[in-house]
């Protein structure tokens, strides 16, 4: 559901600073609180993936949000958007609003995300209960958009019942999906024991549900049974894993009662870690926001030249400059 005091602000920060062409009846909110205004959450969710002037006024305003957050990831090939697709109709069947955020590589020539996955959830592009957005991770290690803290809270306080944060796939710095989300699934197939094997143990740590997906291929028994057998002997607590084919639409309904029933906890060390890294982030980032890097070079090799040159001296007084 929209807020309609983040909807004034969202317009007078549109109408101000930078999108003028857009007519304001499409950045109006919907006077029925029960319709979410797709346009409006798009044109949001731009302001905050493009930095444009005025995104930190449209966050400051952010309402506290109930929404459970699901992540998926897992290695590429495992069927995340498969599975994500077909989750969708069970949340929909169950009268839930679902929003899908689809982080995926960046394209090597404009930058802009790489699509080919998202013809899977094609169904559902028109659904009224139903917003899709494919992020570029713009090179991020973390598997994630550099935004997607922001772009998640945005979208959570629009009033869906769950968020689906899908990511590139597993990486050595893929865990940071835990910070944001309620609930992470870690996906699976059955020739995944060499995956295992090199997966970094905090990727395998952040699951609170395994998937083993395309699990009518040969060996998918064994592979449950070793993946029991692992995490029995490596994790206190007891991690769900449950086995799905998404293209049959088998072990959906199971995988979406196990979400359902999940209990989520609002704190963990993980994500009071994690979270306390991005608020540091988020305070270098306001701190540098005065320098840039192609005058630190031009300035650098003025003074390099320099009789006596000190980086540390250089440093020094440069920061102070811009300070």
């Amino acid at each position: 559901m929209a807020q309609p005091e983040t909807g004034k602000l969202f317009l007078r920060i549109f109408s101000t600073h930078t999108l003028n062409f857009f007519p304001k009846k499409m950045l109006r909110m919907n006077k029925d609180e029960k319709d979410i205004d797709i346009k409006f959450l798009a044109r949001g969710i731009s302001l905050i993936e493009n930095q444009s002037k005025g995104f930190e006024d449209l966050l400051l305003d952010l309402k506290p949000s109930h929404s459970k957050i699901i992540g998926i990831t897992g290695a590429p090939g495992a069927g995340k958007s498969s599975v994500t697709d077909v989750l969708i109709g069970e949340m929909i069947a169950d009268k839930k609003k679902v929003a899908v955020l689809c982080v995926d590589p960046s394209s090597p020539f404009n930058k802009g995300a790489l699509l080919g996955d998202r013809i899977r959830m094609s169904e559902w592009y028109n659904h009224p209960d139903v917003y899709i957005r494919s992020l570029a991770n713009k090179g991020s290690l973390g598997g994630l958009h550099p935004r997607i803290f922001e772009i998640a809270d945005l979208v959570k306080s629009h009033g869906f019942d769950y968020v689906i944060i899908e990511t590139v796939g597993v990486g050595q710095s893929e865990v940071d999906i835990v910070a944001i989300a309620d609930i992470t699934i870690v996906m699976l197939v059955p020739e995944g024991g060499d995956v295992i094997q090199t997966m970094k143990a905090g990727v395998m740590e952040v699951a609170d549900i395994f998937v083993i997906n395309k699990s009518d291929r040969p060996g998918a028994e064994n592979f449950y049974k070793f993946l029991v057998q692992m995490l029995g002997g490596t994790f206190k607590k007891e991690i769900p894993i449950l086995k799905t084919v998404a293209t049959e639409k088998s072990g959906i309904e199971k995988l979406y009662q196990t979400i359902k029933s999940f209990q989520v906890s609002e704190f963990s060390e993980n994500k009071l870690n994690l979270l306390t890294e991005k608020t540091w982030a988020l305070i270098r980032e306001e701190k540098m926001k005065n320098f840039d890097r192609e005058d630190l070079q031009k300035e650098l090799e003025k003074a390099f030249t320099n009789p006596g040159f000190n980086l540390y001296a250089f440093a020094k007084n440069y920061q102070e400059g811009k300070g």
